[in-house]
């Protein structure tokens, strides 16, 4: 966790609402979102969702009409807003919240300037915005549980009843830890191995984001890093205690 302060940016009409709150926690982890706006043409019924989430979240509204069929002129609003927010000096970096490739520019300048970028969006969201964050989260893994709906059927003096209830189920991980992975992870710890070929966990962790912005964990299923790389089978751990309070390091090694 950091003291960054964060804008957070949010194209309504890209990214679905359900998982704001959790997108929100996921953001604070990385810094402060002193200012936190969304862009949509709020006329249009398909953001009308939105609205209750806005309320609870303290997330600004901003209205963008569309003055053009199959434009999406908010996109042009938000842009415009990230480059003044970025020539007023008041924040550290930015969150991007959009499964469009349109602000791949946009990110790749803020980066330019200095600026730590953290993208959010779908699965679907196309490889080079993606490429061009420092960070890239995808807003499915932010819930570990799926809500589904179960009918139950309930027999009281010859009346059937029927009723709704939530049922939670543990979602499917969005990748499968494949060769690819392997490679990506065996291939940083040996490029930043020392002598003997160990390597602190906590900097191959940033490493590897490095290489690949949308690297997670938990698109796998695992919560973290050192789950992940048990799984593999193929790295060597080593848990240190150093310093008076017996602070534990963990380092890993390819075998």
């Amino acid at each position: 966790m950091t003291d960054d302060k964060l804008a957070v940016l949010i194209d309504a009409d890209n990214v679905p609402y359900k998982n704001v709150k959790e997108m929100l926690e996921e953001i604070s982890r990385n810094g402060t979102p002193t200012i936190k706006r969304i862009y949509a043409d709020w006329t249009k019924p398909t953001v009308s969702g939105w609205k209750n989430v806005l309320l609870e979240n303290a997330i600004t509204p901003i209205q963008q009409y569309s003055y053009t069929t199959g434009k999406n002129s908010s996109d042009s609003a938000l842009i415009i807003d990230a480059m003044d927010i970025l020539y007023s000096e008041k924040v550290d970096g930015f969150c991007i919240v959009s499964s469009d490739s349109d602000f791949t520019r946009l990110a790749t300048r803020l980066r330019e300037a200095g600026m730590n970028v953290i993208g959010f969006g779908e699965k679907k969201t196309p490889k080079p915005f993606i490429s061009a964050c420092d960070k890239f989260i995808y807003l499915e893994i932010l819930n570990s549980t799926d809500d589904s709906e179960k009918d139950s059927e309930k027999d009281s003096e010859n009346t059937v009843t029927k009723k709704t209830e939530k049922v939670k189920r543990k979602k499917e991980p969005l990748s499968k830890v494949d060769s690819r992975t392997i490679k990506l992870i065996t291939e940083s710890i040996n490029d930043l191995g020392d002598e003997d070929g160990w390597t602190f966990l906590g900097n191959l962790g940033s490493f590897i984001i490095k290489k690949k912005p949308d690297f997670d964990p938990r698109n796998f299923g695992f919560a973290k890093l050192l789950p992940l790389i048990k799984s593999i089978g193929k790295i060597e751990i080593d848990e240190r205690e150093t310093g008076v309070n017996n602070i534990r390091h963990i380092y890993v090694k390819v075998k």
